[in-house]
Formats: structure tokens, sequence, C-alpha cells
């Protein structure tokens, strides 16, 4: 297994195109808006056992199936990945552990994955293309026990069959980012976070996969960056900037983190999470022409705080349409401790109180 420190010497970042950002306008804004807004909360759908946190929903179909990726930490020791499934959305069977932790290495305790290649069509399928005739996901992981303990480096596995609950195969070549390279840039200095890839057959950028992950420089501070690769092995960091930030004119900073993108008629959607700019940790939106000048959206809120399951933090979101209606899993945190909440962009009848799974 490579060691952090030796993993791609003397790299080189591709500087952002000269071509001039042309920003979203308002209208168009305010359309895509009301395509994925999700006023309407259902419920908490997972939640863990005694001292366990579950967080960061990943939600995809399988042959006529749905299937979630999650993480879990229990008493916070560090983060394993675990899949369920459901045949409604609504229901949820927790199915096993797909990322354990590791004997030894650089991912020995943190193990937190979501998967790559979804579908980026609004609405589509909502199932995972495979490359190499293989599915993967991405996973940032870390050598140290706690919860989310510095540094963190980004990871890649693989599988055959991802409605199968057992452990995916991670690649030799890992970690394929690290903030010990030589071209880490000034906002993923301290750890680098989730992660989301992207097939982009028009090759927008030159290249086929596009990565989207947030980085932290210092507590409280993390930006959305890009990074790119011919192969999904070997990556490139895309422009010596983040893509998306959140307030630099606040002394304590902020935080934009967790990116989904999709394709919503001719514009680049990035769901993502805020924290810290604006009171709580809630999910928004941006949008682009060309996947790297992004619009950020100012108005309501996709989800926040508001009920007593999410009253401190409604974020982290893995959104998709199915069928007519806007499913938002979200990672709520509140009454019921870290778990996964639900909520639509249509009025669904929620679980009775006290038989939430």
């Amino acid at each position: 297994m490579a060691s952090v420190a030796a993993v791609h010497e003397d790299r080189q970042i591709i500087p952002f195109p000269s071509a001039p950002a042309r920003d979203v306008d308002a209208t168009s804004m305010q359309s895509i808006y009301v395509q994925v807004k999700t006023p309407y909360k259902y419920g908490v759908v997972i939640k863990g056992g005694p001292g366990e946190l579950v967080d960061s929903p990943n939600v995809f179909r399988y042959q006529n199936k749905w299937y979630m990726v999650y993480i879990e930490t229990k008493n916070e020791v560090g983060y394993q990945t675990y899949l369920a499934s459901s045949d409604d959305l609504l229901h949820w069977k927790t199915e096993g552990v797909i990322l354990p932790f590791s004997d030894s290495g650089w991912d020995r305790w943190q193990a937190s994955g979501g998967v790559a290649l979804r579908d980026i069509n609004w609405p589509g399928t909502n199932e995972l293309e495979t490359y190499n005739s293989k599915y993967w996901l991405s996973y940032l992981g870390g050598s140290l026990k706690g919860y989310e303990t510095d540094p963190l480096s980004i990871g890649l596995a693989w599988t055959s069959n991802p409605a199968e609950a057992k452990p995916w195969t991670r690649l030799a070549q890992n970690p394929v980012l690290t903030n010990r390279q030589t071209d880490t840039r000034d906002f993923e200095q301290a750890t680098l976070y989730k992660s989301c890839i992207i097939w982009d057959k028009a090759r927008s950028l030159g290249y086929p996969f596009v990565m989207f992950y947030n980085g932290k420089k210092l507590p409280g501070y993390e930006r959305i960056g890009m990074a790119v690769s011919n192969n999904m092995i070997d990556w490139i960091r895309y422009g010596d900037k983040p893509v998306v930030a959140n307030g630099e004119e606040k002394q304590e900073g902020g935080i934009s983190g967790d990116p989904q993108v999709v394709k919503i008629g001719n514009l680049w959607v990035m769901f993502y999470f805020g924290a810290f700019w604006e009171p709580g940790a809630f999910d928004t939106f941006a949008c682009s022409y060309d996947l790297v000048h992004w619009t950020k959206w100012s108005g309501e809120k996709l989800i926040k705080a508001g009920e007593p399951y999410d009253q401190q933090a409604a974020h982290k979101p893995s959104i998709l349409s199915f069928r007519g209606v806007v499913y938002h899993f979200y990672c709520a945190v509140g009454n019921q401790g870290r778990v996964i909440a639900l909520a639509t962009s249509q009025p669904i009848s929620p679980p009775s109180p006290g038989n939430h799974p």
C-alpha cells in the first residue's frame, strides 16, 4: 500500500480556463429551485444503535431496488461505510459494512465512502454507471482514531455488485489525493473531505471524470474544489482556487461541503451544505454552465433546522427525482442524535412516532 507522503510527487495544477465567467441569471436560478425544493419533512429513516452516529447518505437504484451508502461511527472511534436497501425510499434495512476499518495503513480508522459515477441526468435512472466493468466509490480515509481526525485523504474502491454487503476492493494506488502532495491548494492544507465523482462524457474540461470535494484550511474553513482524471486512478487538481466558497467576509469563516452534482437541462446543479456563514447547518445549491464558474443560490434553503430531530443541523444532501417526487436525504442532528432523515417535494405521511427504524 502506498504511503501518503510518496503519492504522485512533482505534480502540476491545471489552470482554470481563460474564458470569462458566465453567471446564471436569477430567473434560471429560481426555476431550478422550484424543481428541486423539498419543503415537506417526512422524518427519520435510519438511526444507529447506542453510541452510534450515522451520516452522509448516498442513494442510488440498482436492479429495481433502492440502496443507500452511508457512514457510521460508534463512540466516535472512526468511520466505517454501510449499505442499506429499500423498496420504496421510505423504509430502509441495513445490509452490512462495505468499507470496514483496515488492519493498518493510511485508512486504518477512517473509511467514509460515497458512490461515484451516478447518473447525472435529472430526472434520470438514479443508477450507477460502470467503468472498466466496475462500480466505484470514493472515500475519505485516515489513520487516526476519533471523529474526523486530521489529516484525511481521498481514496477509491470498487465492486462488481453494489447491492452486495461485503467489503469493496480498495485501490492499491490509494490515496489518490492527499494534503501532502506538491499541488495541494491553500484551502485544503489541513485535510480533504467528502468527494463526488461524475462522468462528463462531453469532456467539458478535457477529461471524462470530474471530482468535486471539500477541503479544510483551518477548523471552520471548508471550500469545494475540483480534480480531473482520464482513468479514475490518476487525479490532477483543476484550478488554483475553490469553485464554491462562502463566509470569506466573516472572521470565523464558513463551511461549504459534501457536493452532489447533477445536470438539469443545460445547467449543472451542485447540491451542497453550508454552515457557520449563516445560522445553523443547512442544504443549498449552486448552478453552472461550465462546471467551473458557479452561481450560488441565495434564496430559501433546500432544508434547514426546524424539527426536534434536526434542530441542530439539517445538512449533507443526497437528492434525487423519481416519478415526479423529489427525495432529499440528509444528516439530521437533534433529539435523536445524528441520524439520516428525509424531506420531499410533496407531502408523504410520516412514520408514526416511536416507529422510526
